[in-house]
């Protein structure tokens, strides 16, 4: 029984995952694999072509963590103050959320940042620290104060 090579493109149970390069006997690639536009066979170009876009994903992560720390360093060089609705003792009405402080990113320093890579519950007055999350490596935290 002979075996090919094959380019996974998508994932497969007890092959691999998408991009893999496998190889496994002739009929399953033939009967299953390329039969299912689950694989490729693996020659020459294409495996150029895996490495071409290999160094094409390096390159746009390592510009998207470059850009994440720029935003970090925007992020810890300011405070973000925002106004919260307090009864008579001084005390806030519920909390401030991660919803609240994300719109107030966007309208403060114009960075649309998704509410859930924002950590906080914010349910007093005063400064608190909020973790934002902009890059799997790159963590910010942002100094919030909250004014009644």
């Amino acid at each position: 029984m002979s075996k090919i090579q094959v380019i996974l493109t998508a994932d497969v149970a007890g092959q691999g995952r998408k991009g893999e390069i496998v190889s496994v006997s002739e009929g399953y690639a033939k009967n299953f694999l390329l039969k299912n536009n689950k694989g490729i066979i693996a020659t020459p170009e294409e495996l150029k072509k895996i490495e071409n876009k290999k160094v094409r994903d390096a390159k746009k992560a390592e510009e998207e963590k470059k850009k994440s720390i720029e935003i970090k360093a925007l992020l810890e060089s300011k405070k973000l103050t925002i106004v919260g609705k307090t009864g008579d003792n001084g005390k806030l009405f519920g909390a401030i959320t991660n919803k609240e402080i994300s719109a107030e990113l966007k309208k403060e320093f114009g960075l649309d940042i998704d509410r859930k890579k924002i950590e906080c519950t914010i349910k007093s007055l005063g400064e608190h620290k909020a973790i934002v999350k902009l890059h799997t490596d790159v963590k910010a935290e942002v100094l919030v104060v909250i004014k009644g």
